[in-house]
């Protein structure tokens, strides 16, 4: 083998044993890497009196509300839909076309007066024996079918008539005069609004703070807060099965608002002298359970726990942690269960929300 040669095998073997030797400190780097304790930040879980506030979503609603249809299709021959005015219960709204119908009316009458007088005088007749009681029955029976078809006409001519089921204000109107309409057409809307209707929703845990007359607090302009009364008035009593709701409904006291509009509801859900509460953040979503991650013995411990009453940041856990207990609240994420953690800092529920 020449020099050259032999210089360049060596340069090979020294090539091979840099890479190997790289490789080695990397591994041993990982291994230490993946070794190295979790920083964390905790809390000491510590009961403390909570006054709890359930915030709900919520619909205003009119005390009445209807869509105002025609019962019988046809042409409109009279429309007085006053566009936003209060109206009277039995206002007279639009008329539909019923000139067939008072024909066929006018044409019943007169039958009826002749099928009256037939039987008249065969009444008279029967009185002195003149004609048989079937004759005298058949008259009569002529007489009755003329009234009741007198009578079915005119529930007729009433269904072409639209007036206003309550005293109301009406909405806009969706129709015109002359138009031809059917009993899916809407002419107007009407609703009553001396009396406004709060329907809310809270989850189903707390059926047991509501209860018939209680009080809640309504704002309904976020930019001003203002705070308005209402009392609840019933309660529906089967929970919905995709929520888990349930529908509350409350009656607003010496206060008015637009049906449909949003509005935020405010529940008293009394006071709570044992209360563990945590950040928001420090929960873990499962499946089917909240996890929180505690330090026990310098290592990462998953548990499971119930949540309850919610605020903006903070959240009450109703079991699975005990006072005394260290919860992680920062790098969850990176925690491991069984895993090795160094504890930073001690922080309070206040130093969390204020950063």
């Amino acid at each position: 083998m020449s020099i050259g040669s032999f210089t360049k095998f060596l340069s090979s073997i020294l090539v091979f044993v840099l890479i190997f030797s790289g490789c080695k400190e990397k591994q041993g780097e990982t291994s230490r890497r993946d070794d190295a304790p979790t920083i964390v930040d905790v809390i000491i879980a510590t009961p403390e009196p909570l006054a709890r506030t359930i915030v709900a979503n919520g619909t205003v609603v009119a005390n009445e509300y209807a869509e105002l249809r025609p019962e019988v299709n046809g042409r409109l021959t009279y429309l007085n839909v006053q566009e936003g005015k209060y109206i009277q219960q039995g206002t007279v709204l639009a008329r539909v076309n019923d000139a067939d119908l008072l024909a066929q009316m006018e044409k019943s009458k007169v039958q009826l007066q002749l099928a009256q007088q037939t039987e008249q005088r065969l009444r008279k007749l029967l009185e002195v024996s003149g004609i048989n009681q079937s004759d005298y029955d058949l008259a009569l029976n002529q007489v009755n079918t003329l009234k009741a078809d007198i009578d079915y006409t005119q529930a007729l001519i009433d269904k072409t008539v639209v007036k206003a089921p309550f005293n109301g204000v009406i909405g806009l109107r969706r129709v015109s005069p002359g138009q031809y309409v059917t009993t899916n057409d809407v002419i107007a809307s009407i609703q009553q609004l001396d009396k406004i209707k709060i329907d809310f929703t809270i989850p189903e845990q707390y059926s047991k703070i509501i209860t018939i007359g209680k009080i809640v607090d309504i704002e309904m302009d976020a930019m001003n807060s203002v705070k308005k009364k209402a009392r609840i008035v019933a309660v529906e009593p089967q929970v919905n099965q995709q929520t888990r709701n349930l529908l509350i409904r409350a009656i607003l006291e010496n206060g008015t608002a637009n049906p449909g509009a949003f509005v935020k509801v405010y529940v008293d859900a009394g006071d709570n002298s044992k209360a563990i509460m945590v950040p928001t953040n420090a929960i873990i979503p499962e499946d089917k359970n909240n996890q929180l991650i505690l330090v026990k013995n310098g290592r990462a411990s998953f548990v499971d726990v119930e949540t309850g009453y919610r605020q903006a940041d903070n959240v009450e856990i109703s079991k699975g942690v005990n006072p005394g207990d260290t919860v992680i609240v920062t790098g969850v994420l990176f925690a491991r269960p069984g895993s090795a953690v160094k504890i930073r800092s001690v922080q309070t529920l206040e130093q969390l929300s204020n950063p």
